[in-house]
């Protein structure tokens, strides 16, 4: 085997503080990312010519993962969580190279104390995660219409219905200003139930249960099948 080594680009910012309750795919919630680039390898005209696509493919790596390894097999969620199914036939996070791929919106490029900064939304990525490549999303290659994938259609992802307290949207209107989408972010996210799959058949769920999102710590738990956001406190 021959040796590589890849450097990082730059990394991105994300809502997303923990690997808890971070969508199962990129575009299942409309999560805003920044794309900070690394001064050393990074030139403004890297990006010309960008603006054109709408969409794009982020290559970045499993940072936190990286010293845990890998094996051949993983147990796959969309499978009950207890199956197995191959590594190189999963998404895991756990790979061999540890590297992630994901497709998400174009969102223009900006400056942002005094540096050129790419926008993007739809992520499904840990904040501050290092990028190493990003890649124009072309639909003519990239769609596959008559391509299968069994038991990953996005029927299997679970999708609640999401309540407020009154507690919770206080502290929502309380920072509409800077937080312009947390409402819908975390209706997005909390949806899709990030509970480990063997829970997601308890529809009344008395544990309560935390995701932090931003610098917020979002309390929400399952009742009537429903998820319902008790409370929000800045971390």
């Amino acid at each position: 085997m021959h040796p590589h080594s890849i450097i990082p680009i730059g990394e991105i910012h994300t809502p997303f503080k923990q690997k808890f309750a971070i969508p199962r795919q990129p575009n299942l919630a409309n999560a805003p990312g920044l794309i900070k680039f690394d001064a050393d390898v990074f030139h403004p005209d890297m990006l010309r010519g960008i603006e054109q696509f709408s969409h794009l493919w982020i290559v970045f790596i499993f940072h936190q993962t990286l010293d845990k390894g890998y094996k051949p097999l993983v147990k796959a969620p969309r499978l009950g969580g207890n199956e197995k199914t191959g590594v190189f036939a999963s998404r895991s996070t756990h790979r061999p190279n540890g590297l992630g791929l994901s497709v998400v919106k174009n969102a223009g490029i900006s400056l942002k104390g005094g540096q050129t900064v790419l926008k993007v939304s739809g992520v499904d990525i840990l904040h501050r995660t290092p990028v190493v490549d990003i890649k124009p999303y072309l639909p003519y290659a990239d769609c596959i219409k008559d391509a299968d994938a069994f038991l990953a259609q996005p029927t299997h992802i679970p999708h609640r219905g999401v309540r407020f307290s009154e507690m919770a949207i206080k502290v929502i209107k309380q920072h509409t200003h800077t937080y312009p989408d947390l409402y819908e972010l975390i209706s997005d996210v909390l949806a899709q139930d990030p509970r480990p799959a063997y829970k997601q058949s308890n529809e009344n769920d008395a544990k309560v249960y935390k995701v932090q999102l931003y610098q917020f710590d979002v309390a929400w738990q399952v009742t009537n099948g429903e998820v319902l956001v008790t409370d929000i406190v800045e971390a």
